[in-house]
């Protein structure tokens, strides 16, 4: 990605927002930017989740909408460097991307710290940040609000299923070897397309364990398509995994991803 530049304080999304009558919009909480070669904004925006605030990086087509909306959840690392360039090609296709920060602003890179910080959050206040991030992309102009979906990575990817679970109006959702269910009462929530994005040599997300979800989105008549990709393993889509990354087999999944949210939410 190239380097996003500041505009004026003055200028913010208000041409932008105006193009839409959703008159209880959030508000944004930082500068604007814009990235010409990606002719996409980005911007650092807030909502209301509960009591508290959660901050998250929005990324917007340079244009006006609507647009359908995604919701973006990261790895156990954080909002991350990496999780933010995916929300700006998210954007650069067309989408409006909403990269939430389950973290409240910490994010890491070494394992140890990480792995802290994911046991650290609540798993219903990360399913009331996903409620709220669902609803602020909604209310937010220029946005298709019958037109949202989910992806995430790792910790990402089963909370993207948890989005799934527990947000019956989501039109697509995405688990990139995430953490998955074997409760087909749970799966019986389900009201949108999954796609699964698995690796033969996860030690964690084993295959059997996705056999065992796919099956059950099959046998509950829910529309899926599950692929296990060979000889790669946990996270081989992020490229700072020096170890585990895969460039050809993400480039792949990729595909497979854009391909599958323009046929849910762009259609």
């Amino acid at each position: 990605m190239k380097k996003l530049f500041s505009v004026s304080l003055l200028v913010i999304l208000i041409a932008y927002f105006n193009c839409s009558n959703k008159s209880d919009a959030p508000e944004d909480t930082g500068i604007q930017k814009i990235n010409d070669s990606l002719k996409i904004r980005t911007m650092m925006v807030s909502y209301k989740s509960g009591n508290d605030t959660v901050n998250a990086y929005l990324a917007i087509p340079d244009g006006e909408g609507l647009f359908p909306g995604l919701i973006v959840i990261h790895e156990w690392w954080g909002l991350t460097d990496w999780i933010k360039e995916t929300a700006d090609s998210f954007a650069d296709d067309g989408y409006a991307a909403l990269a939430v920060d389950l973290y409240r602003g910490k994010s890491t890179s070494n394992p140890n710290e990480a792995a802290e910080l994911s046991g650290s959050v609540p798993k219903e206040r990360a399913i009331t940040d996903l409620k709220a991030a669902y609803n602020y992309l909604k209310n937010l102009p220029g946005v298709d609000s019958e037109k949202i979906g989910s992806i995430g990575w790792c910790m990402g990817g089963g909370y993207s299923l948890q989005a799934a679970l527990n947000i019956p109006e989501l039109s697509a959702c995405i688990i990139a070897y995430g953490r998955l269910t074997d409760d087909p009462n749970e799966v019986k929530k389900i009201n949108c397309p999954v796609l699964g994005i698995f690796a033969e040599k996860d030690p964690n997300i084993t295959p059997e364990k996705v056999h065992t979800f796919e099956n059950l989105l099959k046998n509950e008549g829910k529309e899926n398509h599950i692929i296990i990709y060979p000889d790669v393993s946990h996270a081989f889509m992020n490229p700072g995994n020096k170890k585990g990354y895969d460039e050809s087999t993400a480039n792949e999944a990729w595909n497979q991803i854009f391909t599958f949210l323009d046929d849910n939410l762009s259609e």
